[in-house]
């Protein structure tokens, strides 16, 4: 996929569209007629309920999740796509015959499974920030959740190494800013300040610059600048970083370590005498080799002053300074260095993708259509429903899919849908489909993530966004072409990148040069919280969504492709 894509158009596809007037219905428009408010709203209704417990990965409430996923499936008539399951005789069943007898032939599943290593703090956490002046050092020794917390690895470490400062981690290079450049990090720690450049300056020359393309709540955490959520960077594991410190000014991280028991009355999230007790944990892939993974800091002001003094540096003034000019101010911190040793306590935990396949008359040709169905779980007594994220895009995944069998018609190109596991882990579900076992024959990837909310303020029923590849045109416009004669009436913000990246499974085909397109409905204040309830719907707006969806998906599974 590495060459540009040129499109030969089949006949019509870019003429005027309009739904059935005539007799008799195309393929195209029996499959749009399928997809229905009372269609979504069922499904949603049951997979952002609370009998699947938010749909962690690994939970009960996901498996109970994915079943229902592989059902639907099966009644919309998809071929399972996932792992072959070997069949073995039970007791007494065995045919006669010995030896020679005839084993079962294995059987495909519609699920697709994963081992991730998951692991949390061990009993032993230590940090100390070490200053070096000639022939002497000083070092100050901190301790664990009083100045600093610790989400680990994938194996203990213990180490001392040289701290580097690397802005807000952020390359662009088509927008002339790359943070590391001239910088040496493999082996060392590094400083990350979190947002991006002008956050937190609305009028200066770094935010209309870097400004996020999407309405975000918090706006020094805009989407396209996560990666799966704290801790997940993954540019420091290619670049040999051993540690991460993720810097938020203003932000006091020690309100999460209190030892005591609060009474919280009456605020926006929580009610009691129990202490919120989520302990801070990761999932990744398990590779063939043990480079331990990347650990990530939350610290205090005071190890934060420590290590820059003596320096003659202030990191709010580095903010500034970066927002007015608009260029990276990545330093090494001569003579600072950082001790650090962790233990790890891990488990295997299995997850799975829900894989259903439309066969086409081209089998070497795959349109992937995805989305995650994991959320948070429960904590504290909380569920995490997640009926936006992303409840809403595997909803999506599933009602094109029954949308396409309505056709009656074979597609030309294979399809494969999928409901992805691990996305809120660091799209650890989609990472694993894109490198098993089609990579070579994806021709592109649609992908929805939160398709059913509202951004906060007026008028947000008819803006969405959709993001896609430079060298995929025609996703654009075909969108624009069906949102204008069907008379949908949405205001589409439409942003093209060379290679889309993000907080989304689409950031994981993109990755491999596989072209995209992504829609998003917006940024609701209930996003990751507890009370990301089905009842907040705007149902008229994910219906529109699902059906430019599949009216695109429908053309691009049909033409040729060169």
């Amino acid at each position: 996929m590495k060459k540009q894509i040129r499109f030969i158009l089949l006949a019509g596809i870019l003429l005027g569209f309009a739904m059935p007037q005539y007799a008799q219905e195309s393929p195209r428009d029996k499959g749009y007629n399928v997809i229905t408010k009372e269609a979504i709203q069922g499904q949603l209704e049951f997979l952002a309920s609370d009998w699947t417990e938010g749909r962690e990965s690994g939970t009960k409430g996901e498996y109970m999740a994915s079943d229902y996923i592989a059902s639907m499936f099966k009644l919309y008539g998809l071929l399972p796509g996932g792992d072959l399951e070997q069949l073995r005789f039970g007791r007494g069943q065995r045919p006669s015959g010995g030896a020679q007898a005839q084993r079962p032939e294995p059987k495909r599943t519609y699920f697709q499974s994963i081992n991730l290593v998951e692991s949390s703090p061990g009993a032993t956490q230590e940090m100390s920030i070490i200053t070096k002046s000639g022939s002497g050092s000083k070092a100050i020794d901190f301790d664990y959740q009083t100045d600093f917390s610790v989400t680990p690895g994938s194996v203990g470490i213990e180490a001392e190494v040289p701290i580097v400062f690397v802005g807000y981690g952020l390359v662009d290079e088509k927008k002339g800013y790359d943070d590391f450049k001239g910088l040496d990090l493999k082996g060392k720690f590094v400083i990350k300040l979190t947002g991006f450049p002008g956050s937190k300056d609305v009028n200066s020359k770094a935010y209309e610059k870097f400004k996020p393309t999407v309405p975000v709540v918090d706006p020094n955490a805009p989407r396209q600048f996560r990666q799966g959520g704290f801790g997940a960077n993954p540019w420091a594991t290619e670049k040999g970083v051993i540690g991460i410190i993720e810097y938020r000014p203003g932000i006091d991280p020690t309100t999460q370590w209190a030892a005591n028991i609060p009474f919280r009355y009456n605020t926006e999230t929580y009610e009691g005498d129990v202490p919120q007790t989520r302990v801070r944990k990761s999932m990744r892939l398990m590779g063939d080799k043990v480079d331990g993974g990347v650990m990530t800091l939350q610290v205090t002001e005071r190890v934060i002053n420590e290590i820059i003094s003596g320096l003659g540096i202030d990191f709010a003034a580095i903010e500034k300074q970066i927002a007015e000019t608009g260029k990276p101010a990545s330093r090494e911190l001569t003579g600072k260095f950082i001790r650090v040793k962790t233990t790890v306590d891990s488990r295997i935990v299995r997850v799975r993708n829900v894989v259903g396949v439309i066969e086409g008359n081209s089998t070497e040709e795959i349109i992937v259509v995805g989305g995650h169905y994991d959320h948070l779980g429960k904590q504290d007594g909380f569920i995490y429903n997640g009926a936006d994220d992303n409840a809403s895009g595997t909803v999506g995944v599933m009602t094109i899919a029954k949308a396409m069998k309505a056709t009656g018609i074979k597609p030309e190109k294979t399809m494969v849908f999928c409901a992805w596991t691990a996305e809120e882990k660091g799209l650890l579900g989609s990472k694993y489909f894109a490198d098993h076992p089609y990579k070579e024959k994806i021709l592109c990837d649609l992908n929805f993530d939160m398709i059913s909310r509202n951004s906060p303020g007026e008028n947000q029923d008819n803006k969405i966004m959709m993001n896609y590849s430079n060298k995929f045109p025609l996703s654009k416009e075909l969108v624009e072409k069906f949102n204008k004669d069907l008379n949908m009436g949405m205001e589409i913000k439409f942003t093209g990148s060379d290679k889309p990246g993000g907080g989304s499974d689409h950031a994981s085909f993109s990755a491999k040069d596989i072209p995209i397109y992504y829609f998003m409905a917006g940024m609701p204040p209930e996003y990751h919280k507890f009370n990301d309830h089905v009842e907040l719907v705007v149902w008229d707006k994910m219906l529109k969504i699902i059906q430019l969806g599949y009216l695109s998906i429908f053309e691009f599974a049909q033409m040729p492709w060169k």
